[in-house]
């Protein structure tokens, strides 16, 4: 019960990881698809690593620190965008290119 368990997340974190990647890949023009799509990420490496180590017999306490550290990438992120969109008024990263002070 517990291995299919621990398949059942890993395939689900795998899925999660590919699927947001392909999305990266196709929607990359807008700053706040990317974002989420690293969220995305975030959470499938989430469940990998939930599932890895509760395999191994370890603690899931190095989960915990890497879902602190993806919500602090979300808030600097967030703060990016409206940032951006303040200054000029949409959220297209190919202002980025270009772009000197």
């Amino acid at each position: 019960m517990f291995i299919n368990t621990f398949f059942d997340f890993f395939f689900v974190g795998t899925i999660v990881v590919i699927i947001s990647l392909f999305t990266m890949m196709i929607q990359r023009i807008h700053l706040l698809m990317v974002l989420l799509c690293l969220e995305m990420i975030m959470l499938g490496l989430f469940f990998f690593s939930c599932s890895f180590f509760g395999y191994c017999g370890g603690s899931c306490y190095i989960s915990f620190v890497l879902l602190s550290f993806s919500a602090c990438e979300a808030s600097v992120g967030l703060s990016l965008l409206v940032a951006l969109i303040r200054s000029h008024g949409k959220d297209f990263i190919s202002l980025f290119c270009g772009y000197s002070c």
